[in-house]
């Protein structure tokens, strides 16, 4: 099952890194619950697959490039939790003052929870 699970979050990265939104789903359950939180407070809260689409097509707007690399993987009992480095080109310029064109750089995790072999759960925290 691991291995499994280990391939479907594979290809989300994969997907989410080319803008792919329909790959990017395909493995999500109907009913996916998804969360970003910063510096321990959530700012962000989707509940079901077409919100997570809406998000995620929204999202597209925001950046030239993007990329998560795993730099680590940690199975537990009924989650996945992985390191990643999160490398953004901004598109446009952002309420926060910083500008299109300009690099955003994160270390965070992401934990996926798993439900009838698809992604239940995303907790995005940086």
């Amino acid at each position: 099952m691991e291995t499994n699970q280990k391939k479907i979050i594979e290809n989300y990265i994969k997907a989410y890194n080319e803008f792919d939104i329909e790959n990017m789903t395909k493995d999500l359950h109907k009913d996916i619950e998804f969360e970003n939180i910063t510096n321990g407070q959530v700012d962000l809260m989707l509940q079901g697959i077409e919100q997570f689409r809406n998000q995620a097509a929204s999202a597209k707007e925001y950046f030239k490039e993007r990329k998560q690399l795993v730099t680590a993987w940690n199975f537990q009992d009924d989650a996945i939790i992985i390191d990643v480095s999160y490398d953004a080109v901004l598109a446009i310029d952002l309420p926060n003052g910083l500008k299109a064109g300009e690099s955003i750089k994160l270390n965070g995790q992401s934990v996926f929870e798993f439900e009838d072999n698809q992604i239940i759960k995303i907790q995005d925290k940086s």
